[in-house]
């Protein structure tokens, strides 16, 4: 409870500091006289419609991305498992450019986290169809089988997404490109208030498989025996990783290794326990793309780099470490 509330307010801290943070720096009066709507007219359509709405989507996909990647490593017990890993982002990806390059003209905005989600939904299925060796009552996948065919799938729709760009009109390119690396450059109050739309539909179906997650953490017998479906509670915990994956990377880009890094830091900070572990995992992620984008923005004036770059280069690193550990 202490971990989760210190979290909570160093998130509030970070999002104080992201809108007083920028080209034109605002101190915190400045701040609060902005959100109660009196002071400077300037510093107030700074604060209103550049930086909150920011900030404010910044923390919400990485919490979102957080939870996937906490998702899938109980679903697969595998603490290599995330929505970049085993091919969510990647799928997201390849139908978010297909939607901006060859459909935005035709069909409104508020169609890409649909086609994200599907696409998303798409590559899962396929890494999981792929990774499954074995006939009969052991059918299945193994974790490590599931992880290096989430690669190989990553890859391919990689390099689909790299031929549309290439095949795309200019204009098309150079918007895919900044969402690809992963960005909220740009965010409006629909974004916002979609995101929101998003956990509220998802976190109670969050709330009612974390029922039966600690009696799945302990032993796929152990669970049937205290009358537990394994197998729906499977299915259960991939489609809420991938919808959460799916929401966020259609809304702030494909933000690569926020679900690897999440989970393991908050299993370290409250321990394996599933509701704890989601409330730390969520305000770790949001704290991890709120700060990259603060610092992406702020560190290299005038030039805005995508936060997605900082959490790559920061994840990369994270991911070495995590398999040279395994193999020791």
């Amino acid at each position: 409870m202490w971990v989760g509330l210190l979290l909570a307010v160093a998130c509030v801290g970070l999002l104080l500091v992201s809108m007083m943070l920028g080209k034109y720096p605002i101190g915190a009066g400045g701040v609060l006289d902005a959100l109660a709507g009196r002071g400077d007219p300037r510093q107030g359509f700074i604060i209103e419609y550049l930086r909150l709405p920011r900030a404010l989507l910044a923390l919400l996909a990485g919490a979102a991305l957080g939870l996937s990647g906490l998702l899938l490593q109980t679903l697969v017990r595998n603490p290599l498992a995330s929505p970049d890993v085993l091919g969510m982002s990647s799928g997201a990806s390849a139908a978010a450019v297909f939607f901006l390059s060859y459909l935005t003209p035709y069909l409104g905005q508020h169609w890409l986290p649909l086609f994200a989600i599907g696409g998303a939904a798409a590559a899962t299925l396929a890494v999981q169809v792929l990774a499954i060796t074995r006939r009969g009552p052991a059918a299945g996948a193994s974790p490590t089988r599931l992880v290096l065919t989430g690669i190989a799938v990553s890859a391919l729709m990689g390099a689909c997404t790299t031929a549309m760009l290439a095949s795309s009109p200019s204009t098309s390119t150079l918007s895919a490109y900044v969402w690809l690396v992963g960005s909220v450059f740009g965010a409006t109050w629909p974004e916002v208030v979609s995101m929101v739309l998003w956990f509220l539909v998802l976190l109670p179906g969050l709330a009612w498989v974390g029922r039966a997650v600690p009696a799945y953490q302990l032993d796929e017998l152990a669970a049937r025996g205290v009358g537990v479906a394994t197998g729906s509670l499977r299915l259960q915990l991939l489609v809420l990783g991938v919808l959460f994956a799916g929401a966020a990377v259609a809304h702030a880009g494909a933000v690569a290794f926020v679900g690897l890094i999440s989970p393991h830091v908050a299993r370290r900070w409250v321990g394996q326990g599933f509701g704890g572990a989601c409330v730390a995992t969520a305000l770790i992620g949001a704290m991890l793309v709120a700060l990259a984008d603060l610092v992406g923005r702020t560190l290299f004036l005038p030039k805005d780099i995508p936060a997605g770059i900082f959490v790559a280069v920061l994840g990369g690193a994270f991911f070495i470490y995590l398999l040279l550990r395994r193999l020791r």
